[in-house]
């Protein structure tokens, strides 16, 4: 087995104590650069649960960017939508609302699943790029209470999650639901308004004139834009559902500064009111990580992250949202990434994909109750754990976290050779990634003299869920441990080592 080893310095730097910011935030990088990023709750979190689920579930076809695609002649989103709805220009995206009824959501219902699944928040895509809002919502009429299910989804939810004391979290990717006409690129080989999720066709819904359609299909002037819709928008949720984490998706950095900066201010500033310490996730670089937790889509740190961060990944291969041919990953697969993200310092944001009706599959929910119950056992090597040195050790490799490299990601498969590493007081964890069988010996090498940052006595080794007594010593090549005869979990074995 190999190890990846890196310094410790600078790791675990000490929190701002809650009320430690200004007494009232400016919209200005330098005030905002005084909130604290990620608050003690959200490292001690690890776990949380989102759902891509609205309009774009009906058609359940393709992905969550069906709206845009269906628009795109070639495209098999089109080529689908044509089949079976008939041409965009007559059956466009906005007539999908009223299919979208969701008569099966029991806000109770999930957040009970999420509960028993071990997550410590979740909350809806409180909008994706097409354009409708999953709450009471003021600033467009194209939102859940008015159409569609008529039904405050966002605020449901809020109150069954935190029924449960879970925190609640809302994403918001509608920085891209602006028709930007001057993203139409010159190059030909471009699929064109690549900062825009709809595109300005003639003859198309979304270049209708009519005056609530362009409320959904975002075309309307920047200006007025940028303050009624994207800003009245956010400004909606943080007074109406008080979210302990907003989340954005890309295209952030084309709102102006100064919007986005009065958005900042504002949160932190009502979050000051509730007494509350709350946390801003973005992608790519889009607002200043001295406030802000950075997120990797399908991807994820290959080192130890020297400040928090997070990574945002679906429970399926393919689409976020629900698709008739959704393929699901195995319990394991999910559960090696959690521990993963968690020895590296990350937090990790699970996707799942409801169906339009507001049921959640069953193959969905058995992954997510199969992670819970493995947390239930073993996670005190998980929630509330800091970095060790090292993350871990064994053969699997990832290349650098980003989105550019998620199908590589989607390609690892951790075995029983590979180990990560927590830390909680005088205990570390080593998680095993599979179980290596019984009566085998391992060798853990980051307790190697030569690899610890200073001298380290073990006093003590159990496994978690196991009664049996071990058989391990340490030497000068590491911490050698003697499995034991039964496996007390097939998906992953913890090793709690006690120092001196």
């Amino acid at each position: 087995m190999s190890i990846f080893v890196y310094g410790i310095f600078g790791l675990l730097l000490s929190a701002f104590s809650p009320g430690s910011g200004p007494d009232k935030y400016e919209p200005s990088w330098e005030s905002l650069g005084q909130h604290e990023a990620a608050p003690e709750w959200f490292r001690d979190a690890k776990f949380g649960i989102y759902f891509h689920w609205g309009v774009y579930s009906v058609p359940a076809f393709g992905s969550e960017w069906y709206p845009r695609w269906m628009h795109f002649e070639g495209d098999p989103i089109y080529e689908h939508h044509l089949a079976t709805y008939g041409h965009p220009s007559e059956f466009g995206y906005h007539d999908f609302v009223p299919m979208f009824k969701a008569e099966n959501f029991n806000a109770d219902e999930w957040a009970d699943l999420f509960a028993k699944a071990g997550a410590r928040f979740a909350g809806p895509v409180a909008e994706h790029h097409d354009g409708f809002a999953m709450w009471d919502s003021k600033a467009t009429p194209w939102n859940a209470k008015q159409m569609g299910p008529q039904r405050d989804i966002t605020g449901e939810l809020a109150e069954a999650i935190r029924e449960r004391d879970l925190k609640f979290i809302t994403t918001f990717h509608h920085a891209k639901q602006l028709q930007r006409h001057d993203s139409i690129p010159v190059d030909s080989n471009d699929v064109g308004y690549r900062f825009s999720h709809y595109p300005f066709f003639k003859g198309m819904p979304p270049s209708s004139d009519d005056e609530k359609l362009k409320y959904l299909y975002g075309n309307i002037p920047e200006s007025q834009w940028l303050e009624e819709v994207w800003l009245a928008k956010l400004k909606e949720v943080v007074d109406q559902y008080q979210p302990d984490i907003m989340w954005f998706d890309y295209v952030l950095d084309k709102i102006p500064d100064t919007i986005r900066q009065e958005y900042c201010a504002y949160y932190f500033n009502e979050a000051e009111k509730w007494k509350k310490d709350v946390v801003i996730v973005r992608k790519q670089d889009d607002l200043p990580l001295e406030f802000s937790v950075d997120d990797l889509e399908k991807s994820r740190k290959n080192r130890i992250g020297l400040e928090p961060w997070m990574t945002d990944e679906t429970i399926s291969k393919g689409s976020w949202c629900y698709t008739e041919d959704l393929e699901i990953k195995e319990s394991k697969d999910v559960l090696h990434v959690l521990i993963d993200i968690v020895s590296k310092n990350g937090v990790l944001l699970l996707n799942i994909s409801p169906k339009a009706d507001g049921t959640i599959p069953d193959i969905q929910q058995r992954v997510l109750l199969d992670i819970g119950d493995w947390l239930d056992k073993y996670g005190e090597a998980i929630y509330g754990t800091r970095p060790w040195y090292t993350f871990g050790e064994g053969p699997t490799k990832e290349p650098e976290g980003h989105f550019n490299f998620h199908r590589d990601f989607l390609k690892i498969v951790y075995s029983s050779d590979d180990v990560r590493y927590t830390k909680k007081d005088k205990r570390i964890y080593a998680t095993v990634l599979g179980w290596p069988g019984a009566g085998k010996e391992i060798q853990l090498k980051a307790f190697a003299a030569e690899n610890l940052p200073e001298p380290m006595n073990v006093q003590e080794v159990t496994m978690l869920g196991s009664e049996t007594g071990l058989d391990w010593h340490q030497t000068e090549s590491g911490l050698t441990i003697l499995t034991p005869s039964v496996a007390p979990d097939e998906m992953a074995v913890v090793f709690k080592i006690r120092l001196e």
